[in-house]
């Protein structure tokens, strides 16, 4: 077993959230930004030669996954696995592409074109018809991908999109609309210039995506209401109701589109509607959805069939639903976002995503930022592993299994969804954890991808409880797993890179009361 790093109480980064305004790093000393591009490359966990070698590889085989549409590139293929049926791997996904977009955003002398035609194209498609057998889509919804087809008839490249139509369990995706959103404000905060998110196709594809998520229903709750399969977790999980990946990304989404959207043209009453839903989202996930040992100790002598106001159980959880293995994992310093709150049911899984994203759009507070990442390195043996990182845990097993997923042989346990290990959340870590002051953690996690993502052929995913076997259905050169691991070393050589992935805490934003402690 490894030896645990102690705690880091490293200062943490500060940046300004105004896009025309310079990015300055708070305290320099801790880490010094250096020049980085696809000419000039330092390496972020070590300079070692094979470090600088598989830097290179990877811009090379990022290079070779751009799509053209009419000679521009519009976006980069998901995998070019030529060993492998294609599949939907052919495809541009919107989710996927955000860390190659970041990649190319990063470099020192940035590529804007394949980005910006990306969000341009991504916001055409949104524009078409989206019908499902005789069902029409909400006018808002992105595409979850599109490809290029040559028309022979016409003698012209065609667009081809899909909606969810065509997707296995044909959910539509609500990630695609909050990741594009999130990606156009990183484009702006890196060109420092507004002129595309102001373009009045723009303005209107962002109110068509907000439109969908701010509409007036039966909910009780701020949070966003969702089916299995509508995020990175495409497949049936569990994660039906309210998981925490998407209230993050649409709590992320809010204050990028807070930032971009101009006030005129009914924008201003949205603006409105977007910072109540701010200010109830942030109290909502910060109150209900913290999980430490405090919190868990509370949990376990609730009393149920409380009625009123005054219940302190307001989901009417019974403790013994709580699963045995949360006793064991919690440690005594450390805490973090549970997957998922709804009417007698807490998902005490771990989510990577949905906590990393939290840490980035000041969605945790500070101080549930800095448990987060105290869990996460109390439990390196089972967040991190071998092979960075775990998308969920614990995996899904037994009878449990057979019920939640329906027998789905892809997501057996510690595979794929199900616990598997995906090296293209090395980025979003990498993120969180300079935002926190803990940059050596990252580079701990660099370094260990380093040792084997390009010799094993850039897969997708890997198996195992430790993450320690290549996934069985798992394509190599996936394009997210080299960008992922591109933008992470980006960051980590240039730690002004994280503004355009993350935003500072909202002083506005009025806090919960917590009676309770963060962490330990």
């Amino acid at each position: 077993m490894r030896e645990k790093p102690p705690a880091k109480k490293s200062a943490k980064f500060q940046f300004d959230d105004n896009v025309s305004d310079s990015v300055s790093v708070a305290k320099p000393g801790v880490l010094k930004p250096c020049p980085s591009s696809p000419k000039m490359r330092s390496n972020g966990g070590g300079s070692t030669a094979e470090s600088t070698a598989m830097v290179e590889e990877a811009w090379e085989r990022l290079k070779k996954s751009y799509v053209y549409f009419k000679s521009k590139p519009v976006g980069t293929l998901a995998a070019m696995d030529p060993m492998a049926e294609d599949l939907n791997y052919n495809q541009v996904f919107v989710r996927d592409f955000v860390p190659s977009g970041l990649a190319c955003l990063m470099q020192k002398e940035p590529e804007l074109d394949i980005v910006k035609n990306f969000l341009l194209k991504t916001l055409h498609l949104q524009g078409w018809e989206k019908r499902i057998d005789n069902f029409t889509l909400g006018e808002g919804v992105m595409p979850a991908s599109f490809k290029i087809l040559f028309d022979q008839h016409r003698g012209k490249e065609t667009l081809v999109a899909d909606f969810g139509g065509s997707a296995i369990g044909r959910v539509a995706p609500v990630d695609s609309g909050f990741w594009w959103i999130i990606l156009l404000r990183s484009y702006t905060k890196c060109t420092r210039d507004h002129t595309l998110a102001e373009l009045p196709e723009v303005q209107k594809g962002m109110k068509l995506i907000l439109n969908l998520c701010l509409s007036d229903g039966f909910d009780t709750f701020p949070t966003l209401l969702c089916a299995d399969g509508c995020s990175m977790i495409d497949r049936r999980m569990g994660i039906y109701g309210y998981p925490i990946e998407i209230q993050s990304l649409f709590y992320f989404a809010l204050r990028c589109a807070r930032q971009l959207l101009k006030p005129e043209l009914g924008g201003k009453e949205l603006l409105k509607r977007i910072d109540k839903r701010i200010t109830a989202l942030s109290f909502h996930i910060q109150k209900y959805y913290w999980l430490d040992f405090a919190q868990l100790n509370n949990i376990y002598r609730y009393k149920t069939e409380e009625y009123s106001h005054t219940a302190v159980n307001k989901f009417n959880v019974i403790p013994e639903s709580i699963p045995d293995w949360v006793f064991d994992f919690m440690p005594l310093r450390g805490g973090y976002l549970i997957g998922n709150v709804s009417p007698a049911r807490m998902d005490f899984r771990w989510f990577l995503v949905g906590n990393c994203i939290a840490i980035l759009s000041s969605l945790a507070t500070p101080e549930q930022a800095t448990a987060i990442m105290d869990l996460i390195e109390e439990r390196w043996e089972d967040l991190i592993g071998e092979m960075p990182l775990k998308i969920v845990y614990p995996a899904l097993e037994g009878h449990e299994w057979r019920t939640v997923t329906g027998f789905d042989p892809k997501n057996t346990r510690w595979s794929y969804h199900n616990g598997g290990s995906w090296p293209t959340l090395l980025w979003l870590l990498t993120a969180a954890c300079i935002k926190t002051g803990r940059p050596q953690t990252a580079k701990r996690a660099i370094e260990q991808v380093e040792q084997r993502l390009s010799k094993d052929g850039w897969p997708e995913y890997y198996d195992g409880k430790a993450g320690r076997y290549i996934g069985k259905q798992a394509r190599k050169y996936q394009t997210w797993s080299i960008s992922g691991y591109l933008v992470a070393k980006l960051m980590i050589e240039n730690p002004a890179n994280l503004s355009l992935i993350s935003l500072e805490e909202d002083k506005k934003i009025a806090k919960p009361r917590l009676t309770r402690s963060a962490s330990f």
